[in-house]
């Protein structure tokens, strides 16, 4: 079943950039922000965004990496082992401005995973969610402060972002999931 591309390479560039205009702005500068990146492709967009922030401000922005597998609230009930990626973390969180990056928010227990996982490493003065795609369907009561773009989605719908740096290419695709009453999709016959 082949998806439907919502946003190509120069979508995602425009929209990176968006978001770290729209960073700077709301913190009033850069002093005490930290970018941290929840792995896998939420790293490469917060490099990105760094850089995005430093080609127009001319001031570099520290970026780190967040793993959250240990953190998940549904690692028992799928019965998984999850991989776990080192967090590296640029600096003292405690007393900054975090700005958690992500490429889709869907349920919200991925960020909430997050917020625990960054909270075992100090307490920021703050902490922010940079999205690329918000897509529905919230579970727990969060927000994203930064969105890329919002997505309409079907709640079986499949929602891939792709990164240069993990796939090769920039786009964000939806694939609808068929229903039961729908059969196979062409090709799964």
């Amino acid at each position: 079943m082949n998806g439907r591309t919502l946003l190509n390479a120069e979508d995602i560039r425009r929209a990176v950039r968006r978001i770290a205009h729209e960073i700077v702005e709301r913190n009033r500068g850069l002093e005490d922000v930290v970018l941290v990146g929840m792995r896998t492709r939420g790293v490469p967009l917060a490099s990105r965004l760094a850089a995005a922030i430093q080609e127009f401000e001319g001031q570099p922005v520290p970026v780190g990496a967040l793993d959250i597998g240990l953190y998940r609230d549904d690692i028992p009930a799928m019965d998984l082992k999850p991989a776990i990626r080192p967090t590296e973390l640029p600096t003292d969180i405690h007393g900054k401005r975090v700005v958690l990056v992500d490429d889709v928010l869907y349920t919200g227990r991925s960020i909430r995973a997050a917020l625990d996982a960054l909270i075992d490493f100090g307490r920021p003065a703050s902490i922010q969610l940079a999205v690329l795609v918000d897509r529905g369907h919230r579970e727990l009561p969060i927000r994203a402060d930064y969105v890329g773009k919002n997505i309409p989605t079907a709640l079986g719908d499949d929602v891939q972002v792709l990164l240069g740096e993990a796939d090769g290419r920039d786009e964000v695709v939806v694939t609808p999931v068929p229903s039961e009453a729908e059969g196979p999709a062409e090709g799964e016959r």
